[in-house]
């Protein structure tokens, strides 16, 4: 036996619709995956900054918490590792683009 349980019809989702969005043309698309992209290897060199000043500060002697130069190191070695695999897989499609016969 199914139970059936009633919603109320306010509760139900209805599809949004769109009116006149209009879509980004190709060079206004290459420039905001431009600007997107610069501001993520930006991002990476921020963290590989930060975290090579605070251990030049540790080294030096400065009043610095070890924890906080180890996570300072492992976010920059995180994001360093995880920019290196994207780069990676976006020559992979590259490639396999490039091998597709037309």
């Amino acid at each position: 036996m199914i139970n059936r349980v009633n919603i109320p019809t306010q509760h139900i989702l209805k599809p949004q619709v769109t009116q006149n969005v209009q879509q980004p043309t190709v060079s206004e698309s290459t420039k905001q995956f431009s600007t997107f992209l610069k501001d993520a290897i930006s991002s990476v060199n921020n963290a590989q900054i930060k975290s090579d000043t605070l251990t030049t500060k540790m080294a030096l002697g400065e009043n610095v918490d070890l924890h906080n130069v180890m996570i300072e190191s492992q976010k920059a070695s995180v994001s360093l590792q995880a920019t290196l695999e994207i780069r990676n897989k976006v020559i992979e499609a590259y490639q396999e683009v490039m091998r597709m016969q037309i």
